[in-house]
């Protein structure tokens, strides 16, 4: 009997990662921009190296939002449930058909991570993994920081993970590994243009769904 209670699944288990992806639509992300990030996520939710993980773990659980100032968090995506290419198809369409909420906020990279807190609270699956994804091209530069969302919010157990689109200013990318990644394997992709966000989201999806064991931790 304990042979086989060992060998069954633990439904509390069953889920491996509870995702929350965080895109920027501050004013610094002009109309271009915006939809560079939103097709750049939802083609690499698409790829077939990308579907083919989400296949191989069992399905994950997504959710999507846009971020700018203190108050402007949009809803993208509603909590989904990706196990195979249809299922991650139709998310894409939908963050892909997404319109945008703001453009005229400033970069309140804190009240983000409350948000996305918030939003990984109410995943409708316990997850092994539970992880933000927090794209940016800026530093904080409106309401409380960073660290004071990790005082304030509920962090236990949750990587943080930046996909920042570096241009010609390393600020941004010092920002983020200073004071944005946070948790068991924390790690920071960059995409050096707007055109560039497609490939970089793919490579930090894959880490993000096969886990972080070759990621440096924080």
């Amino acid at each position: 009997m304990t042979a086989l209670l060992f060998l069954l699944p633990n439904p509390a288990r069953a889920c491996s990662l509870a995702l929350v992806l965080a895109m920027d639509g501050s004013a610094s992300v002009d109309a271009r921009e915006h939809a560079l990030q939103l097709n750049g996520l939802a083609d690499a939710l698409r790829d077939p190296d990308v579907v083919q993980a989400i296949e191989a773990v069992g399905g994950i659980w997504v959710t999507s939002f846009e971020w700018s100032g203190r108050y402007q968090q949009l809803q993208q995506l509603g909590w989904s449930h990706l196990t195979d290419l249809q299922s991650a198809a139709v998310a894409a369409e939908t963050i892909r058909r997404s319109p945008r909420g703001y453009t005229e906020f400033p970069t309140a990279i804190g009240y983000a991570l409350g948000h996305a807190a918030v939003q990984l609270g109410a995943a409708p699956q316990p997850c092994a993994r539970k992880v933000i994804d927090v794209a940016g091209d800026g530093i904080n530069n409106d309401g409380f920081g960073p660290a004071s969302a990790y005082k304030a919010f509920d962090f236990e157990g949750v990587t943080v993970n930046g996909l920042v689109i570096a241009g010609p200013d390393a600020a941004p990318v010092r920002y983020y590994r200073a004071n944005v990644i946070r948790g068991p394997g924390a790690f920071i992709e960059t995409a050096a243009t707007y055109r560039d966000y497609a490939a970089a989201m793919k490579r930090k999806l894959l880490r993000e769904i096969f886990g972080n064991g070759y990621a440096s931790v924080r």
